[in-house]
């Protein structure tokens, strides 16, 4: 089935403005959509993942697609297109286009530099290749550039993960549950779950399998007071308030005000009354000095790089930049210095990113415990067997695309030793009610 012709002029017209990296790729998609309503689902569809293609593959398409530096943006379109569609789906097309298309899908891709075949920066390459040798670096990469499936938490308040399966294959969509995470589901196509009544009655997440993971590894237990420090639009929160049973308290902090309006109606559907999100300023806010030693379980999933979510935002690895690494850092390690005051005596600290990087994850933590002594490393593996989880690690989670079929994250669990006491506040206490 062929495609309208004006679908081509519209892909290159979103492409143009993605390119110009000013804001994530996702963000323009949605305001390009906005813009244009008369799109339907499908034409949507193949438009973002032409769009996405091209991201994923840019430095190999660019050299195919013009002299210089000077790539036909139209060419660029057409490539993606033909990744997502093929190249028969495609009217309208040039004999020189269509040869084009034809030569570029023939190319064995095995037989290019290496770094043409990791489709990455050469600053992010040379990391990967230092860290984890160049055949893992490119089986890394490989995956990396692939389409991400579509991961599903099931909320255990509301249903349990075989009656879910059995609800969706009548829809029909075929789920299967994940290897590591209890109550995971995956699905290889990207069907319209928001019309599902599984998603409105708040049965069903999308949330990364290594997501659950982590929120798991926290080992969040009824009645417990926990804080999910940079708590965004929710999606650990959420799976620490059903862990939780609805119990305890549940404190969700962020930055962002627009992030966690977010989380509001996801906290409606999910029937979790246990959740209270906070606004706060910075990580050293009154409303966290309150706190200060009184928190059972403290997850801090830091603001990083995010090149362990490459598999959904190809776009990352083009915007992101060496020289702003460096700044996370500085960025983690007061996060994670301000979360540690939560954290009574006897109680957890994890600390987590979805980066690839050490230097945003074993260097943050390691420089963490060498200027805090009352904090000590409780091995992942110890953690892993308390969770029954079948993973192995040893001091650190460290999950990778190209081993576990998730987005790459890295998670660290702390303990406070039990006769520690907590970091006097710098200020006075403040108490506020604000919830």
């Amino acid at each position: 089935m062929r495609l309208p012709p004006a679908i081509i002029g519209n892909t290159e017209e979103v492409l143009r403005e993605i390119l110009r990296f000013m804001s994530p790729a996702d963000v323009t998609l949605s305001r390009y959509f906005k813009d244009h309503p008369r799109f339907g689902g499908r034409e949507r569809g193949v438009i973002a993942e032409a769009v996405y293609a091209v991201l994923r593959n840019k430095s190999f398409y660019t050299d195919f697609a013009g002299s210089g530096n000077t790539p036909s943006m139209r060419k660029l379109a057409l490539l993606g297109l033909a990744e997502t569609v093929g190249i028969d789906a495609l009217g309208g097309l040039s004999e020189d286009e269509t040869n084009l298309l034809t030569r570029v899908k023939e190319v064995d891709r095995k037989l290019l530099p290496p770094q043409m075949q990791a489709n990455l920066p050469a600053w992010l390459y040379e990391k990967l290749v230092a860290q984890f040798g160049e055949t893992e670096a490119l089986e890394l990469a490989a995956v990396l550039n692939t389409p991400a499936p579509l991961d599903l938490r099931v909320n255990s308040i509301k249903a349990n993960r075989d009656d879910v399966v059995a609800e969706l294959a009548k829809a029909p969509i075929v789920a299967e549950p994940m290897p590591y995470a209890p109550l995971g589901l995956r699905i290889q196509k990207k069907p319209a779950l928001q019309n599902l009544p599984l998603f409105k009655e708040g049965a069903i997440e999308v949330q990364d399998e290594g997501s659950q993971v982590l929120a798991q590894i926290l080992g969040a237990r009824r009645g417990e007071m926990v804080v999910d420090f940079c708590a965004g639009a929710g999606g650990k929160t959420l799976a620490l308030g059903a862990a939780m049973r609805n119990t305890g308290r549940l404190y969700a902090f962020d930055v962002s005000e627009k992030r966690l309006a977010k989380l509001k109606p996801r906290m409606a559907r999910s029937g979790l009354s246990n959740v209270h999100p906070q606004l706060i300023a910075h990580e050293r806010d009154a409303k966290i000095k309150r706190l200060a030693g009184k928190i059972d379980r403290v997850l801090v999933d830091a603001p990083c790089s995010g090149l362990g979510t490459l598999r959904r935002n190809p776009d990352v690895k083009w915007r992101q930049r060496p020289d702003a690494i460096a700044e996370m850092q500085e960025k983690q390690a007061s996060i994670l210095d301000g979360a540690a005051r939560l954290v009574k005596a006897g109680g957890r600290l994890v600390y987590a990113t979805c980066s690839l990087l050490n230097e945003e994850n074993d260097v943050i933590v390691e420089q963490f415990l060498s200027t805090h002594p009352d904090f000590e490393l409780v091995p992942m593996s110890k953690v892993l067997a308390e969770q029954k989880i079948p993973l192995e690690m040893d001091q650190y989670l460290k999950m990778l695309p190209h081993k576990h079929q998730t987005d790459g994250f890295f998670a660290a669990v702390m303990e406070r030793k039990a006769k520690a006491k907590p970091a006097p506040a710098d200020e006075p206490e403040v108490v506020d009610t604000e919830e």
